[in-house]
């Protein structure tokens, strides 16, 4: 098959063939109508991680039509249309038992602890292959998966309620752009903030209360626009360069959420800050099967549509890959076939 290729300490994904991924008894093979670029793919590319195994083939996210199924799979057959769920386990431990596939000790995401998806096709278990919502052409059903799972879990873990006041920091970003949207489809007020004066205007005509530049005083205002309160959650994955000024955003018992931390890893955390004003600081990764459940949903019933900036030829990924690194899109890039 055709597929975008890493090797071992190049700079740039290649074009090449390589023979089909083999399929398991617990396995579906499919052939991908269109797969997503997500930060991970930037990440990847630069070895943060280092692939297991090279050549690697990147990519998260895809949706397309089932080709094959293994002797054991019995609820799918060749021919549905599906998305893929990217986060992957073992089935079997006590984490994946009780639901909560993160905690596996084989939890692996496609696209980074195994091949991915922008390739002609990929090898899944079948518990990761779920129907695509009828009536979601193939490059919105390979946009949703990984950003708005992983929203779901952050804003699940975060402990949203309706009615709450939520602050998302770097909407521009998929995975924040998600958490906005899912956000919103909860019934939470929502409020936005971004460098980029056309990413505050987008948030604003998809609901956002207000939209603050984050690279400014956003916290001050935050808490001017709610008469000094500040706000219920904080969905922070931008990390280093906003992290402080998230938390002086928060009201009394506040939460801050993330799954990132695009500006960088480390930050000061002022602790009389969180003990006097009781906040929590609450870290979220990827998603299990009921945050992909969710998800679906939301897309199927019209609640979250992530946007999508541009649909790129397949033999076009590394001119996708420095526009994402770029950051001059509101949306996701898909790669069609």
């Amino acid at each position: 098959m055709r597929a975008w290729l890493l090797d071992e300490g190049a700079a740039e994904a290649r074009l090449g063939e390589v023979e089909d991924p083999p399929i398991g008894p617990w396995d579906v093979r499919i052939e991908l109508r269109a797969s997503a670029l997500n930060h991970l793919d930037l990440w990847v590319a630069k070895g943060m991680p280092r692939a297991p195994l090279y050549p690697h083939v990147p990519g998260a996210d895809g949706a397309g039509v089932i080709l094959e199924v293994g002797q054991a799979v019995e609820d799918l057959a060749p021919g549905i249309e599906v998305v893929i769920d990217p986060s992957t386990s073992c089935g079997r431990c006590a984490a994946c038992l009780a639901g909560d596939v993160p905690f596996c000790p084989d939890f692996a995401v496609v696209g980074e602890h195994r091949w991915g998806t922008h390739a002609e096709q990929v090898v899944v278990p079948a518990v990761n292959a779920v129907r695509k919502p009828e009536g979601v052409d193939w490059p919105h059903a390979a946009a949703f998966g990984l950003v708005t799972s992983s929203a779901v879990r952050m804003l699940r873990r975060a402990g949203l309620h309706p009615g709450e006041a939520v602050l998302v920091i770097g909407v521009g970003g998929g995975s924040a752009m998600a958490a906005f949207l899912v956000a919103r489809a909860l019934g939470a007020r929502v409020a936005a903030a971004s460098r980029d004066e056309a990413t505050r205007a987008w948030a604003l005509a998809n609901g956002a209360e207000v939209a603050l530049d984050s690279a400014g005083t956003f916290d001050e205002e935050i808490r001017a626009q709610t008469s000094g309160r500040g706000v219920d959650v904080v969905v922070d994955n931008v990390g280093t360069a906003t992290f402080e000024r998230s938390l002086r955003s928060l009201a009394r018992g506040g939460r801050l959420v993330t799954n990132g931390s695009t500006s960088g890893r480390s930050v000061d955390l002022p602790l009389p800050t969180l003990f006097w004003r009781q906040l929590e600081v609450i870290g979220a990764s990827m998603n299990d099967r009921s945050d992909f459940a969710a998800a679906v949903r939301l897309v199927a019933a019209g609640e979250v549509d992530v946007p999508v900036a541009a649909s790129v030829p397949f033999d076009r990924y590394s001119e996708a890959l420095e526009q994402l690194d770029r950051g001059d899109q509101i949306g996701k890039l898909i790669l069609v076939r």
